[in-house]
């Protein structure tokens, strides 16, 4: 894991050092923190199950970087990209979340070893993210920087990298994760794996800035993450059921710091 987080880091900085030597342009930059709660859904559980979605819930932080347009000195109400200046950011965004899995719904509940393999088998999601987002601000950047409104809503849509690295385990028979006895009968060999791999995601957001100080924001983001593979969580079974890869749902609130 430790050469992953390294892959993600690096291109951050880099990313990160180069947006910052467009200071000499006029763009503003804004750093910030977030992190909340997230409902990770994967084939842990049964689809549509609540206990599945309320209990299969993890945690997760980040680091955010904007670059803000409005701040340009070259900014004129006439210029043909004002649109654009007025409306949009670009976010950048480094971040880790981890999640406990367990099997919950219909098949768990039952009698027999079908059911007893299932609530013994849990698994960790664990992932970086390294990507970036387009904001989009239907209220002028503008007015909400110069304090017109306390408000500032938002969505977005982008891209991550993501490294994977799940684990896997299991109390049932002798705790051997490679013997596929000791998980549900009906799940083709190869099923569970605790293999770190790689993969891309897109994303998309929806939130809204608060103006705390005349340099700092709050932000509340409700994220939507859709991997384009089903390993991050361990388990890809291929049953019928198996309709999607692992996606997420993430509730973020952050604090956002301007730098110029």
């Amino acid at each position: 894991m430790t050469l992953n987080i390294k892959n993600l880091i690096i291109p951050f900085a880099f990313l990160f050092t180069m947006q910052l030597s467009y200071a000499q342009l006029g763009f503003s930059h804004e750093v910030g923190v977030v992190a909340g709660p997230l409902a990770y859904q994967s084939d842990f559980g049964e689809r549509y199950d609540f206990e599945t979605n309320s209990g299969n819930i993890g945690f997760g932080i980040g680091l955010v970087y904007y670059m803000n347009f409005d701040y340009r000195s070259n900014y004129s109400y006439r210029s043909r990209d004002n649109y654009f200046r007025d409306h949009f950011k670009v976010r950048a965004e480094l971040s880790w979340n981890k999640t406990t899995l367990n099997h919950y719904g219909t098949w768990v509940d039952r009698e027999g070893s079908s059911a007893d393999k299932l609530k013994a088998h849990s698994g960790e999601a664990q992932n970086w993210n390294l990507g970036a987002q387009l904001e989009f601000f239907p209220l002028s950047i503008r007015d909400y920087s110069y304090g017109e409104t306390s408000f500032a809503p938002y969505i977005s849509l982008g891209a991550q990298y993501v490294s994977y690295a799940p684990s896997v385990s299991t109390t049932y028979g002798d705790q051997n994760i490679d013997n596929a006895n000791n998980f549900y009968p009906s799940w083709e060999p190869g099923s569970v794996s605790d293999i770190s791999g790689s993969t891309w995601s897109i994303v998309s957001s929806i939130g809204t800035r608060y103006n705390l100080t005349r340099m700092s924001d709050l932000v509340v983001d409700l994220k939507f993450q859709s991997f384009f593979n089903d390993k991050s969580d361990g388990l890809d079974h291929q049953l019928d059921s198996n309709k999607t890869n692992d996606w997420l749902v993430w509730l973020n609130f952050g604090y956002i710091h301007y730098l110029d």
